[in-house]
């Protein structure tokens, strides 16, 4: 199979990684980085002896055969400056990776994920929490009928702090906007929610920020405590925080998922999975007792192995020409989590109550899969 040849636009922390993975894989063939600062274009370029350009119009003209645009950019809210050069890429032909959220404007989001139909081109967004090895073993639980009929899940995840550790400000990107962790973070816990548990069609959300940002004058709403309604009549809630306060169980992120014939706990994302099973009848149970859990530790700890394991999904998936319904964290998936993202922000704003989101776009259905 023929690697895909690839152009990185956008060379902050994220694009490197997104660079080196590229890089890395037989799937894919680094061709072409692109930065508006040129020092960093020149110095990631050398690092992987590919060509190096200031815009991305410039890189399409200079490489009309890629085959896919990676768009790390950031901007305002971490999602800013992703429209435009999505926009570009699928105007020229190109399958485009996007990093998340795939935009902090919700009229984007849908324009983009529209686009890229009428293009006909695969739009894939790095939601790269659950291609990791727990979240994998999580699904094998459910398919092998080890979970039954979905009762609740519980998420939650968050930068690990507190007031001692509280500094003000936050960048550019995020200093004064009040929404910036919520639309640039709630992508994650969303898609994991969505990944394992369904669309969801009700969300109830209150945010807040402690008192030590709020005496800093810092605008961002940090903490968010929503609970949702899956289409299953699942029910769903979801904790996030942006160095708040210090958790438990999990430390920074951790995801159960109960049902009618056991539970998953999946603990940092990457290290452990803890399956809990339901009592059978006749079991001898006292109050609080339960079935012995079967606990799995990938023995991993590093978070930063995600990103490698969703970029290779995604060049999986377009090598394989998989029909476009069936591609994996797909634009959109990122846009139902902006779907739900703003569900929660119109449901603080008034005081708490329950909003449907709006209604994704219809699943267009590959011919092949008839």
């Amino acid at each position: 199979m023929k690697p895909l040849r690839v152009g990185v636009v956008g060379l902050r922390g994220i694009g490197q990684i997104h660079a080196k993975a590229h890089a890395d894989n037989p799937l894919s063939t680094l061709v072409a980085v692109c930065d508006v600062i040129k020092s960093r274009a020149d110095e990631v370029a050398a690092l992987h002896k590919v060509k190096a350009y200031l815009s991305l119009a410039d890189m399409l003209d200079a490489h009309p055969d890629l085959d896919v645009i990676d768009v790390c950019t950031g901007g305002f809210e971490n999602g800013g400056w992703h429209f435009e050069p999505v926009m570009a890429a699928l105007a020229a032909g190109k399958h485009v990776l996007v990093e998340k959220p795939i935009s902090n404007d919700i009229g984007e989001a849908r324009e983009m994920v529209r686009f890229a139909a009428e293009k006909d081109r695969y739009l894939g967004c790095n939601l790269n929490h659950y291609f990791t090895e727990p979240a994998r073993m999580a699904r094998e639980l459910m398919d092998g009928g080890k979970i039954g009929e979905q009762i609740y899940c519980l998420h939650r995840m968050g930068f690990i702090g507190g007031a001692a550790t509280y500094a003000p400000g936050g960048g550019p990107n995020f200093d004064g906007f009040p929404y910036a962790h919520t639309k640039a973070f709630l992508a994650h816990p969303f898609s994991l929610m969505r990944h394992f548990c369904g669309d969801i069609t009700h969300v109830q959300a209150f945010m807040d920020r402690p008192s030590f940002r709020r005496g800093a004058g810092d605008l961002m709403m940090s903490i968010a405590s929503i609970h949702v309604r899956f289409t299953s009549g699942a029910m769903g809630y979801m904790f996030s925080s942006r160095g708040d306060a210090t958790m438990g169980q999990g430390g920074w992120w951790s995801f159960e998922l109960g049902g009618t014939k056991g539970t998953f706990l999946i603990e940092n994302c990457v290290e452990k999975l803890t399956y809990f099973p339901a009592p059978k009848a006749g079991d001898k149970l006292g109050l609080g007792e339960q079935p012995a859990p079967v606990v799995t530790d990938t023995g991993a700890k590093d978070f930063g192995i995600t990103f490698p394991a969703r970029i290779k999904a995604f060049l999986e998936d377009v090598s394989n020409q998989v029909p476009k319904h069936k591609l994996r964290a797909s634009g959109r998936d990122a846009l139902a989590t902006l779907e739900y993202t703003f569900a929660a922000i119109e449901s603080h704003e008034q005081g708490g109550v329950l909003v449907r989101p709006h209604p994704l776009p219809p699943l267009k259905r590959d011919l092949r899969d008839q």
